[in-house]
């Protein structure tokens, strides 16, 4: 199922793009990073690698086009938060009402008893991918919704810009950098170390920051699939 939606949210409407597979149990929420969309070329090829693994995808724009124009507003942790967690809630309401028949269970059980049990077949359903400055938000939303979050994966992001609440964080995270991204390997360090739940960072060898070198960004692509796979419900 793919669905183009205008998510309300703050008395705004988000552009949003959802794909449900066939017999999706989880779903993962892309938060972009400043500056970008919901059309993210790099954001969308994760997303379809994530669909064909069947994962539903959810897409959209954190702010609308009159807010992205204004600069400080693409760097507001706090707004960007507000958004995703907003969304979030929106889908586990309304999914139920759009999607296909199994999207009812998807998203009963992302607030039911089951999404507190860790595990390959009765863990939590949602799951957040974050990229440049969206992991701090993708962070402060996990800490906030806590169980109901399954798991993060951040592609080159900051996560230093969300270091507060890193330890409040209980979905397990994974940190993706690129080997050449000297600086942002230093920040997702810091991030790693003050996360206390579970966590691992992978370097990818020869990546710079936006994962433009050959086969690089299909790396991150394949180590966000396993770790999705690993801990939201299949």
């Amino acid at each position: 199922m793919k669905k183009k939606l205008k998510i309300p949210v703050d008395n705004v409407e988000l552009e949003s793009n959802l794909v449900i597979p066939d017999g999706a149990k989880s779903i993962v929420l892309f938060s972009h990073g400043s500056g970008s969309s919901r059309l993210s070329p790099r954001n969308n090829f994760v997303a379809e690698v994530l669909q064909k693994a069947g994962i539903g995808t959810l897409l959209f724009d954190l702010l609308t086009e009159e807010e992205d124009e204004v600069y400080e507003t693409r760097f507001n942790i706090g707004l960007l938060t507000e958004r995703l967690i907003g969304v979030t809630k929106w889908l586990i309401k309304e999914l139920p009402k759009i999607g296909p028949a199994n999207s009812t269970r998807l998203s009963r059980n992302s607030i039911g008893p089951t999404s507190l049990r860790r595990g390959p077949s009765t863990g939590p359903t949602i799951g957040y991918f974050g990229a440049s400055t969206g992991a701090a938000s993708a962070l402060y939303a996990a800490a906030k919704m806590g169980d109901v979050i399954g798991a993060v994966v951040s592609r080159g992001g900051r996560p230093d810009m969300a270091l507060s609440a890193c330890p409040d964080v209980k979905s397990p995270t994974l940190l993706i950098v690129g080997g050449d991204d000297v600086p942002v390997i230093g920040m997702n360090k810091e991030a790693l170390d003050a996360l206390r739940c579970e966590k691992k960072l992978e370097i990818i060898p020869g990546a710079t920051h936006l994962f433009e070198e050959e086969g690089t960004l299909e790396k991150a692509a394949e180590l966000a699939k396993e770790w999705f796979k690993k801990y939201l419900q299949q």
